[in-house]
């Protein structure tokens, strides 16, 4: 399965010709969504054809009723850990590319990471992304080093990180196994354009990440080393975005019928400018997304791969970010530095330039105003609730149970030993108006006993 192609070119492109849906096929499409059991390749090369603004808001409102129905409130809060930008690729987009001389460069040492570590968690993280460039000095060995490291950093509070997820370049099965063994959550990697054409555009021969098939199948290999849950995503810019979107789901399609389990999350990052990189200024992009676009696409996603978590990071604007969360986003980055060190002040170069500046303190008082509900949580990956055994539970809505309370116990958490006396205030407030919404009164006390024991000092509780 490693060597296999599963992106058939032509059959896309073809799909998004003269492919604009009548009212009737649309309304089909649409209410066949709601049922959250996800569309197909032609229903989303239909949606993707779709121009009408009218029409393009009932794509938002089916992803508003799908997110809700599934995630309600819900919303995933991480960080990146940035290890280092020494890079071997010469990928035209990054502020990482080999040939960026002016670019300061740096591989932190394990006694860095714990510092990185700490400041995030005296922000009130408890989730992060180790990333970082593709270089010797970053190989598998010293991001096991680098993992042990960031799990045992523990700050003045007692807190810990108790998720981390990776995005890393394609490895092999036994050095995937070795990631696995030291209890990451999800491995991520973004193909970047799914177009073989234009990918070698992209990405110089000569380079590991000009093997285009190579990166294709990193999953796979991922998958074969033990690893349960995956993240996939595009660098939107490089290619129409319309061709991209099919491509997600002819790779969630051959994963489900290979491996038994689709992604566990999407990411969908868009050209942003880099020091040094006059590729990713905005007149250099190929195909750039506009604002509407990009609400669509996520929409589209939402409604077509209903159970996937849906990334956005701090490459967006705030006033794009919250609105996003309203159509389909469950999990964003805040308070991000993308540069080796960053957390520390360094002044290492960084990958892209950030849209979103906020506090994680900023963003969590965003999302009470919005009736969100921040979540730190870990619980289903450290119960083993990961890969076919989590969707064994999402699709018939068994996990809403586990879920829901225990993002509200990481919230609470984070109220009380980080929040700002305003953030604190109306947090508690939200916390006291959600305890009440559960409709079974065993759960409702087991939930409201839980939050008073966090008030009281217990930390980790979690179903």
């Amino acid at each position: 399965m490693r060597n296999q192609n599963f992106i058939d070119r032509e059959k896309l492109y073809g799909l998004l010709t003269d492919n604009v849906p009548s009212q009737d096929e649309l309304n089909s499409i649409l209410n066949k969504a709601r049922k959250l059991k996800g569309l197909n390749l032609e229903d989303v090369a239909k949606l993707l054809c779709v121009e009408d603004e009218a029409d393009i808001q009932k794509i938002l409102d089916t992803a508003e009723y799908c997110k809700d129905e599934i995630y309600g409130k819900r919303l995933v809060l991480f960080a990146p850990i940035y290890t280092g930008n020494a890079c071997v690729n010469n990928c035209v987009y990054c502020g990482f590319r080999r040939d960026n001389k002016g670019l300061k460069r740096k591989v932190l040492t394990m006694d860095e990471i714990e510092q990185e570590t700490l400041q995030l968690l005296r922000m009130g993280h408890k989730r992060a992304l180790l990333i970082c460039g593709e270089s010797p000095r970053n190989d598998a060995d010293y991001m096991v080093e680098a993992i042990r490291r960031t799990y045992a950093a523990k700050d003045e509070k007692g807190s810990t990180i108790r998720r981390i997820n990776v995005e890393l370049a394609p490895m092999s099965v036994e050095d995937f196994a070795k990631l696995k063994a030291e209890k990451i959550g999800t491995y991520v990697c973004f193909q970047e354009t799914y177009d073989p054409v234009e990918y070698a555009k992209f990405h110089p021969a000569g380079t590991p990440k000009g093997d285009y098939l190579y990166r294709l199948t990193c999953m796979d290999r991922a998958m074969e080393g033990g690893i349960n849950d995956v993240g996939l995503g595009v660098l939107f810019g490089l290619v129409d975005y319309r061709f991209e979107i099919l491509a997600i789901m002819e790779h969630a399609r051959h994963l489900e019928e290979d491996y038994g389990c689709g992604p566990h999350t999407v990411s969908f990052p868009r050209i942003e400018p880099a020091e040094g990189t006059p590729f990713s200024l905005p007149e250099n992009i190929p195909h750039p997304v506009a604002d509407k676009d990009f609400m669509k696409i996520i929409s589209i996603i939402r409604i077509a791969m209903p159970y996937t978590g849906i990334i956005i990071s701090t490459r967006e604007r705030p006033e794009m970010r919250d609105k996003l969360v309203k159509y389909g986003v469950s999990q964003i980055s805040a308070a991000s530095e993308t540069n080796p060190g960053g957390y520390e002040e360094d002044n290492t170069g960084a990958q892209f330039t950030l849209g979103d500046h906020r506090s994680l303190d900023e963003v969590i008082s965003m999302m009470i105003d919005g009736g969100y509900i921040p979540s730190f949580c870990t619980g289903c990956y450290r119960k083993g609730r990961t890969g076919a055994d989590f969707m064994d539970l999402a699709k018939p809505g068994l996990i809403k149970e586990y879920c829901k309370p225990n993002a509200m116990f990481t919230f609470r958490e984070y109220l009380e030993d980080y929040a700002s006396p305003e953030t604190k205030a109306k947090g508690l407030e939200l916390l006291k108006k959600l305890t009440q919404t559960f409709p079974k009164e065993e759960l409702k006390k087991r939930v409201e006993g839980n939050l008073c024991k966090i008030g009281d000092g217990e930390r980790d509780l979690y179903f």
